[in-house]
């Protein structure tokens, strides 16, 4: 199970690197608006399970900011791993 979270999260940010370089450098057409559009859905979608989670278990889970960061940077692969890593016995 855990390699398919580090494939999971390398895939995600396979995602993460096009959707910047679509910011630094646009791609053609319609395409960079399609991404861009991405880009905001998956920071307003990931920003909220970071939030949701901090704010339900953010007492009862010590974690590290860099947890907190991969929360919004992975989305669920990473609230997985925090499972995984915390809850499970």
């Amino acid at each position: 199970m855990k390699w398919l979270l580090i494939l999971a999260k390398m895939a995600i940010a396979f995602v993460w690197v096009v959707l910047f370089i679509n910011i630094v450098q646009p791609f053609p057409g319609n395409s960079a608006i399609v991404l861009y559009i991405m880009t905001a859905f998956l920071l307003i979608m990931h920003g909220l399970q970071m939030a949701i989670f901090i704010g339900a278990f953010g007492d009862k889970v010590p974690m590290t900011s860099w947890e907190k960061t991969s929360i919004l940077i992975f989305g669920v692969f990473a609230l997985l791993g925090i499972r995984r890593k915390y809850m499970m016995d």
